[in-house]
Parts: C-alpha cells; sequence; structure tokens
C-alpha cells in the first residue's frame, strides 16, 4: 500500500518506454490519452490550476470585507487581524508534515483530496460562526482552513512537478501563480458587492454568514475538481503502467537532513524574498496615502498592482524561461530589482505606479524560476517534503 501511494510522486512521463506504451480506443485519442499534449495541457493543466483557487479566493475574505466585518461582529482590528494569524500559525509546522503524509502516506491524489476537504469544512464553519455570530467558532474555522489551505498547494506543486517536469514546468509554475492571483483578485472585486446585494434583505452578521457560504462553493468547486484530477491521475498510471517505487525509495522524515545545501539556499530566498513582498502589500495602503497623498481609492489600485500584473505576466516569464533556461540568473534578476523597486518607494517621489509595475514584473520571474528549482535538485518521492518544508 505505502509503495503504491508513494509512486504517485514520481514523474508521470520520466522514461521513454511509457512514450512507447500502445493504446487503444478512447485512451488513444488525443483527448484522452495522458500523453497527449491537450489532454496534459487542456485538461490537467486547467484542474491543476484551478485545484487551489477555492482556497485563494477564500484567504483574503476577510481582507475583502474587513470594514463590514468588524461593524457586523462588533470586534476591534486586533481580533479582525486574529483570523489571519489562526490560519498561518498552524502553518509554520504543518505544511512539512502536510508535506511528508503526501510523500509517506496519502500520496498526491488522496492528499490532495483531503486538505481540499479540510479547506471547504474550514471555510463552512468560518461562514456558519459569522452567520450565529460566533467569533470563536469563525477563529476555530480559519485554523481548520489553514491546516488545508497551504498544504493543498503543496499537493498542487507535487502534481505539477509529476505530470510536467522537464517539459515546461517554469511556465506550468508561473500559470499556477496567475490563478492563485486571480483567485485573490476576484475575491477583491466581488465579495463587497455580494455583500451590498445581500444586504437588500438580510442585515448585519447574518448578511455577512451569507456572503461567506459564497466562499464555500468555490472551494466545494475545487474539491470536485480535485476529485476529477485524482481520477485522471490514477488512470494515467495505469495506462502508462508507471514503474512503482520499491521500499527502499520511500521517504524517511530524517531524510529531511540529506535535502543539501542548495535547498536550504532557495528556501532562505523564498523566505527572505516573500518578506519583502508580502507584508510590504498588506502594509502598502497606508504608506501610499502618507508618502504620497493618494485617496484610499487610488492608494488601493497602487497597491494592489502587483497581484495584477503577476496575475498576467507569470505565465509568460514561465514560458520564457523554460526557452532560455539559467533559473539561478533569473532568480538573481528577480531579487536585484525588487530591491531596486523597493529603495525607488523609499527615497525617491517618483509615480508610485512605476515601481509598483517593475515589482509585480520581478515577483513574477522569480516565483517562475525559484519553485521549479526544487524539482531539479530533490527526487521525485521526496519532493511533497521538500515543497512543504
Amino acid at each position: 500500500m505505502g509503495d503504491k501511494k508513494d509512486s504517485e510522486n514520481s514523474p508521470l512521463l520520466s522514461s521513454g518506454s511509457s512514450m512507447d506504451i500502445e493504446l487503444h480506443g478512447c485512451g488513444a485519442t488525443p483527448f484522452c490519452n495522458p500523453t497527449s499534449f491537450v489532454h496534459r495541457y487542456l485538461i490537467v493543466l486547467v484542474l491543476i490550476c484551478f485545484l487551489s483557487f477555492g482556497s485563494y479566493f477564500c484567504y483574503d475574505n476577510p481582507a475583502a470585507l474587513q470594514d463590514t466585518m468588524i461593524d457586523d461582529l462588533d470586534i476591534n482590528e486586533g481580533k479582525f487581524m486574529a483570523f489571519y494569524s489562526f490560519y498561518s500559525w498552524p502553518n509554520v509546522v504543518l505544511c512539512m508534515f502536510g508535506g511528508y503524509l503526501i510523500d509517506r502516506v496519502f500520496g498526491v491524489r488522496l492528499g490532495a483530496i483531503i486538505f481540499s476537504i479540510f479547506v471547504t469544512c474550514g471555510q463552512v464553519v468560518f461562514a456558519f460562526g459569522a452567520l450565529t455570530n460566533s467569533y470563536p467558532l469563525m477563529c476555530f474555522g480559519r485554523f481548520v482552513f489553514g491546516i488545508g489551505g497551504e498544504s493543498l498547494a503543496v499537493a498542487q506543486n507535487t502534481f505539477a512537478v509529476k505530470w510536467f517536469q522537464g517539459k515546461a514546468l517554469n511556465m506550468v509554475f508561473g500559470l499556477q501563480l496567475s490563478f492563485s492571483r486571480v483567485g485573490s483578485t476576484v475575491n477583491m472585486n466581488v465579495m463587497q458587492p455580494i455583500y451590498d446585494y445581500i444586504d437588500k434583505s438580510t442585515h448585519g452578521y447574518k448578511c455577512l454568514g451569507i456572503a461567506l457560504f459564497v466562499g464555500a462553493f468555490m472551494c466545494v468547486f475545487s474539491l470536485i475538481l480535485g476529485f476529477i484530477l485524482a481520477v485522471l491521475d490514477k488512470r494515467a498510471d495505469r495506462l502508462l503502467k508507471r514503474k512503482k517505487l520499491s521500499s527502499e525509495e520511500m521517504i524517511q522524515f530524517r531524510d529531511i537532513f540529506t535535502f543539501g545545501f542548495p535547498f536550504w539556499f532557495i528556501s532562505v530566498i523564498c523566505v527572505a524574498y516573500y518578506v519583502a513582498v508580502f507584508p510590504f502589500i498588506g502594509l502598502g495602503l497606508v504608506f501610499f496615502e502618507m508618502k504620497f497623498g493618494l485617496n484610499p481609492t487610488s492608494a488601493n489600485a497602487v497597491n494592489s498592482i502587483v497581484y495584477i500584473v503577476s496575475a498576467v505576466a507569470s505565465p509568460v516569464f514561465g514560458f520564457l524561461i523554460d526557452r532560455s533556461g539559467k533559473n539561478v540568473f533569473w532568480v538573481l534578476l528577480g531579487i536585484v530589482v525588487t530591491l531596486a523597486c523597493h529603495m525607488t518607494l523609499a527615497f525617491t517621489f517618483l509615480n508610485p505606479y512605476i515601481p509598483m509595475v517593475i515589482m509585480g514584473l520581478s515577483y513574477s520571474v522569480l516565483a517562475s524560476a525559484l519553485w521549479p528549482m526544487v524539482a531539479l535538485i530533490i527526487p521525485p518521492h521526496q519532493l511533497g517534503t521538500a515543497y512543504g518544508m
């Protein structure tokens, strides 16, 4: 049983023999053939990208409804920010164990479904807590949501490597990043109008709860796609007769100490770079209002540019990086350009749209080049654990 689940993480098309297997019936058509461009890029890739759409949509539900949430629940800013704390703190350690469970226990298919269920249940509890005006229940819902959210992203990365390793992996990771940004952007733009529409008939915390249940439906949508992806992945294993990993290849938790310095350097870059981007965006609204004298609407527009630009640019840069290679060079370029953008914002009064657009481009370059590097240095059966770290 363990060998079967572990084999889910090895590259789908890792050997030439897979390509030589003769398929019959529907399996021989481009639509159903796991090795065809149509099946992999127009079906499987779309499912992989949407696997975390519900999670990214719901993650920033509080930010999209910040003012109304504080008023309807009669809470202060500290209690509001606790919704993010209850999501984030568990993931300091849970991602690592979630990745290990994907590699060693569940396999990527079952792991993706289990973590999707956690995300869906967490959002349902969060929405029900708002509907009943129970702040502790809402915090518990965000905690459950957090258990699944980041580990689901680990499963998504593992699926991507399995299906596309050596085949436009940078572009695939860029597309995943793009869809995550689309999920966040859609949330920011639709949740308040949805709340306003519901407010015509139901008011206060009940209106808030109903609006949050819309996010739960998004999670259910992603969960359904997760089941479909699991079926297609299992079918591909059967049709391509993929070789199972031996028990000697199964990851042990102590294997994290054998990952090597390149992996840990990538991890440090990830932490140091993301700290310089996301907290800045989280606090950027006040910065742009105070330094550049922008009104709240304009400041919010400037502050969201990084997400908007990265949603469009990430797959493009991923494609270019696939063609050129040299991932380390692109990572360095992304870091240096982002540093220049921060210095421009800090020490000049240049129109802030310019450095923020450039920061969105540099963030897209770095993310598209950095994440696939893990798959270049870590064996396939250890990727879930590595991405969790």
